[in-house]
């Protein structure tokens, strides 16, 4: 299970970092020697699209729709994939199969004001899409200055 943060920064606790470095160490290992990584969860990327919608595209060849979940709990993005267990032998003619078929479950902190609005899944990519809408009174609104001579003032009374 992976934990990450849906943020334009990258976040700095210890889980996320150590995990990092693992998977980063791993990776080095196992090309070195040809060995099949142990950690599978899929690599992902986060675009921004315009000032409020983004996607989050994750790698995911080989998956079919009902092998995958998307759902949002709390603030919380969940996306896991289970694959559905076939009874592969060498007679299926598999000679090696080095694609990442582990199931995994990815989780996303969403901010606030964010909501998924679609996903697809084409070509071995799952898309997520997500919009973020900022109320009206959460958006900076821009305050006049006057030359003291015009500008109203407001007393407070009791």
């Amino acid at each position: 299970m992976a934990f990450r943060s849906l943020s334009l920064y990258p976040v700095f606790n210890n889980d996320a970092l150590f995990s990092d470095r693992f998977n980063r160490i791993d990776r080095l290992f196992s090309q070195l020697t040809g060995d099949q990584p142990v950690t599978g969860t899929p690599e992902y990327d986060i675009r921004r699209i315009d000032e409020q919608n983004y996607t989050l595209t994750i790698s995911v060849p080989g998956w079919k729709e009902k092998e995958l979940g998307i759902e949002t709990v709390g603030g919380q993005l969940n996306i896991n994939g289970k694959k559905e267990h076939q009874n592969q032998s060498k007679e299926d003619g598999w000679l090696y199969r080095g694609i990442n078929r582990g199931d995994f479950d990815l989780k996303f902190s969403l901010p606030e004001n964010m909501k998924v609005t679609g996903a697809k899944l084409e070509e071995g990519l799952l898309h997520v899409l997500l919009c973020q809408e900022i109320p009206e009174h959460a958006k900076p609104k821009r305050i006049n200055i006057g030359d003291g001579k015009n500008s109203s003032v407001i007393e407070h009374r009791k």
